[in-house]
């Protein structure tokens, strides 16, 4: 019996993250470069009544490098998530839309790496790579809303290999 044939890997370039490339997916958040206050409000949506915010604290220990081949992608199909960094390096931002027929589309997944002083608002429904950090621990603040059940959040592995490149 013949052993079907395994997709080759695809790269995909990451490249720095910018408001206007990660636009389709969300919102990048900076602070002001002066005194003051920015608001993120764009990308920020809760669509189940029933749901709650919620914040939490990440920490992650295990530091990534490139070229990396993700394995898993999640969303949360009805809130929002945001990840603001307390204490952090370099971080991945990788994310996808999600195809009709069901999960990522990984055809159109970006990569982007963000600065210790960029944080993200993932739109609902966007797929996205767990929290991946690349330089040293790091601490998060996520905010997102949730009801308690399964809808919270889905992961699924990527079914196409891609391997995630620096940008040299």
């Amino acid at each position: 019996m013949e052993t079907p044939a395994l997709s080759p890997i695809r790269d995909i370039i990451v490249e720095p993250l910018a408001a206007d490339s990660f636009a389709p997916y969300g919102e990048v958040l900076t602070a002001p470069e002066g005194a003051g206050r920015n608001f993120f409000e764009g990308a920020l949506s809760n669509l189940r009544p029933g749901a709650w915010p919620s914040v939490s604290l990440s920490r992650r220990l295990e530091v990534a490098s490139l070229p990396l081949v993700p394995r898993q992608m999640e969303r949360h199909a009805f809130s929002s998530q945001s990840f603001i960094p307390i204490e952090t390096g370099r971080w991945l931002v990788v994310v996808a839309p999600h195809l009709a027929r069901g999960g990522p589309d990984v055809t159109k997944l970006r990569a982007f790496v963000a600065g210790p002083d960029q944080g993200v608002t993932y739109g609902a429904n966007v797929w996205h790579h767990p929290l991946t950090i690349l330089d040293r621990p790091a601490t998060f603040a996520v905010v997102m809303w949730r009801d308690g059940t399964m809808a919270d959040e889905e992961f699924v592995d990527i079914a196409e290999p891609v391997r995630l490149i620096a940008n040299v």
